[in-house]
């Protein structure tokens, strides 16, 4: 119906089995040249109604997003450019000359959202999920003592109950809640990032809100789909700071703090998922990057003041 020009006879239809969205996704096949991208949502989560949206000012923005070729929303059906297979991820075990390209091109687009003036992210308010707050951050720590700490590493309920409220923690989401915002992708990590003819593009992006850039940085950097190491992350640091003075903001003198603050955040956030999604949903795949993200979180949370009883727990694990 959409599509009138293509034939029904050449169209092949083939399920995209990735990540723990509750959306399916299929690549369809319409000719040799031409392939599209077929996205069904819930229509009952309500950040799923505004990825069109998002793609759309996105993409008005000059930020790399796939092209949105038509939606239906009361089918809750999106039919979107096919950028290829390759993500950030899949590129791993390239040598770091290879793979640096392609993190500084992902660091090029997030810094065209970062460095969106306030006046013109007023528009998308109504299509974003609600900004990062104390009680956000507060979320994500909670999530994972619950399903982390609870449920992979069967630590008690007591135990996970007396941690989530350290006032370390409760602190910390409160500093950060306090600091200024910018629009962020929520959850910029190498698997949310595709490479094609060599330029990075953003998908996943419908978390949308306005946050820390820090957290964006971080979600990136410490990913623990894949390992960086102390140097490699270094680098690209130094090339997300000299970007973002080109765009004409200078990183804040509490850069360095701020990014070890969200590193934290972000690992705790995604221990909570990995935990969540393998234990209760049924996709053990993610539970294999546990050990990798509970490592990188208890070398962060070491660096961080006031948190010497959450560090002797995870020095644990």
């Amino acid at each position: 119906m959409h599509f009138p020009r293509l034939n029904l006879d050449e169209i092949e239809i083939s399920p995209i089995e990735k990540g723990g969205s509750d959306r399916k996704f299929y690549r369809i096949h319409c000719a040799a040249d031409r392939r599209l991208i077929l996205v069904r949502y819930n229509l009952e989560r309500e950040e799923n109604r505004h990825y069109v949206q998002i793609a759309q000012f996105l993409d008005g923005h000059g930020i790399r997003v796939p092209k949105i070729y038509f939606h239906d929303p009361v089918e809750g059906l999106i039919w979107i450019e096919d950028l290829g297979e390759r993500d950030l991820h899949s590129y791993q075990h390239e040598s770091w000359l290879v793979r640096r390209a392609f993190y500084e091109s992902a660091l090029d687009e997030i810094i065209k959202l970062h460095a969106l003036p306030e006046s013109v992210c007023v528009e998308m308010r109504e299509h974003l999920p609600a900004e990062f707050n104390a009680a956000l951050y507060r979320w994500e720590q909670k999530y994972f003592c619950e399903n982390c700490l609870g449920r992979y590493y069967k630590v008690s309920q007591s135990k996970c109950k007396e941690l989530a409220a350290l006032p370390g923690l409760r602190e910390i989401a409160k500093h950060l809640a306090g600091l200024p915002r910018v629009l962020v992708h929520r959850d910029f990590q190498s698997q949310n990032i595709i490479i094609q003819n060599g330029q990075a593009n953003l998908i996943d992006f419908q978390g949308m809100r306005p946050g820390l850039a820090e957290y964006d940085l971080a979600s990136l950097l410490y990913d623990p789909y894949v390992h960086l190491t102390e140097s490699e992350r270094a680098e690209l640091i130094t090339y997300y700071r000299d970007g973002r003075d080109k765009s004409g903001v200078t990183c804040s003198e509490d850069f360095d703090s701020k990014l070890r603050l969200c590193a934290m955040q972000r690992l705790m956030q995604a221990l909570g998922a990995y935990a969540f999604l393998g234990l209760v949903k049924g996709h053990k795949n993610f539970l294999q990057y546990i050990p990798r993200a509970v490592r990188s979180l208890r070398d962060t949370v070491a660096k961080i003041d006031n948190l010497e009883p959450f560090g002797s727990v995870l020095a644990e694990l």
